[in-house]
């Protein structure tokens, strides 16, 4: 079989924040590595093939480390390919998939499966996370070792809590012997129980039953503790309270002030969606069940911290939660309704209009969040245009306006609040390990 040819992208804006480096250069690619920046590098055989990409900037593939595929078990809602497909669509070359699937992720086998259908899909890489808990029922631990050996590359049970300290203990030394990360959907259950939206003033006007934010900053300040005690690596999910930064920031200076003192140390992260720090608990006032997530939109000021978290780096990751629901699920009563919204085909661009565009972040900056960052938590050789890493590139305008129509989304499903809404920036080229697998180039 011949050896495609080498892609030359061409001078285009690279930023590669894995190795601060940000200029008009050009790309190389080749056999489904990078091959370099600048000049034609030696020893690359047959005439190159050549994208334009003057005026746009040429990123690592964005890694989108927090998205719900529902495959196996709701295919209704998404499949492997569907999602994946939504992914490429938005620029996305690599997603982590969570485990709390029909069954869940919890064998080696149910993986190994994942790893399957999105090799048959095609589209980009897609790297499973396998549940903490057998059946994701916090009760025993799943068989964790086994999960590693067939290719799960962090452990959560999302959705839910890990709700016994002492499996979470037991959880994070087992993952430290792995290097693997917990990741933390923080709630307390018994605060949260019925509730449909943030607690406080407008679910008091609204009459809806409410979700403090308290149930998460709990949550949160136990598992710091816990990862300061184990000294493992704890994620936090989709961030959504002002405490819960805070709580992080403290977490992440502790840990660097033993590492400074030579001292054990751990790990501590955490993530905002766009959504969180776009929108607040007033969009509810619509009773429009695309606003009804879990953790819930909360308020002005927890809006405000989310942004105070991204720009000081307390906040190391942008994901989406992208959560598919068919439109039946979606199209219920609010109190009825299931939690989530797409992300994928947005993700991008919601970030250029509300980071970038408000000076929020620089390019290089949010780009970190998007790509070097989610492989560092994740422990994955991905988000990196370093020579000889695999070949995973997003070509992004940075200046387009457009409209997004959620019934041109590649997703199965259409739960969005975003539809309609005008934006900037948008992928242009998805490549993935080197096969252009999306372009809007002419």
């Amino acid at each position: 079989m011949p050896t495609p040819a080498p892609l030359c992208l061409r001078n285009g804006r690279v930023i590669d924040p894995s190795r601060d480096f940000d200029q008009v250069t050009d790309l190389w690619l080749a056999d489904g590595k990078v091959a370099g920046t600048g000049p034609r590098p030696a020893g690359l055989l047959g005439d190159e093939q050549t994208l334009d990409c003057t005026g746009l900037i040429v990123s690592p593939g964005i890694i989108d480390m927090h998205v719900h595929l529902r495959e196996p078990g709701r295919e209704e809602d998404e499949t492997i390919a569907t999602g994946t497909a939504a992914a490429v669509a938005g620029g996305v070359t690599s997603v982590a998939c969570m485990p709390n699937t029909e069954p869940a992720l919890d064998t080696r086998m149910s993986v190994e499966f994942v790893i399957h259908q999105a090799q048959r899909a095609g589209f980009c890489n897609v790297f499973p996370i396998g549940a903490v808990t057998k059946e994701r029922a916090g009760k025993e631990l799943a068989e964790l070792g086994g999960l590693v050996e067939g290719g799960a590359v962090a452990f959560t049970d999302d959705g839910a809590p890990v709700y016994s300290a002492e499996i979470m203990r037991r959880a994070l030394e087992y993952c430290k012997m792995f290097d693997k990360a917990v990741l933390v959907h923080a709630e307390i259950l018994e605060l949260t129980q019925g509730g449909v939206m943030n607690e406080g003033l407008v679910s008091v006007q609204l009459g809806l039953r409410g979700m403090p934010g308290v149930a998460e900053d709990i949550m949160i300040y136990r598992d710091i503790v816990l990862a300061e005690l184990t000294g493992g690596k704890v994620h936090i999910l989709h961030v959504s309270t002002a405490g819960g930064v805070d709580l992080i920031r403290q977490g992440r200076k502790k840990a660097e002030q033993l590492k400074a003192a030579g001292k054990p140390s751990f790990w501590i992260s955490g993530e905002a969606c766009p959504h969180h720090f776009i929108l607040t608990d007033e969009s509810l006032r619509t009773f429009d069940s695309n606003y009804k997530m879990s953790p819930p939109l909360r308020t002005e000021a927890d809006r405000q911290a989310i942004l105070e978290g991204l720009k000081d780096d307390s906040l190391t990751v942008l994901a989406t939660d992208h959560a598919p629901h068919a439109p039946e699920k979606k199209e219920r009563e609010l109190d009825q309704a299931p939690n989530g919204i797409l992300g994928l085909e947005t993700f991008l661009p919601l970030c250029v209009t509300h980071l970038i565009e408000p000076g929020h972040l620089s390019w290089p900056q949010m780009l970190a969040k998007m790509t070097c960052n989610p492989a560092a938590v994740l422990g994955i050789e991905r988000g990196t245009l370093q020579p000889g890493r695999p070949a995973d590139v997003t070509v992004i305008d940075p200046k387009v306006r457009w409209t997004f129509d959620k019934r041109e989304s590649k997703s199965k499903s259409l739960n969005t609040p975003f539809h309609g809404t005008e934006l900037t920036g948008r992928a242009v080229a998805t490549i993935v390990g080197g096969a252009v697998k999306m372009s809007r180039l002419g």
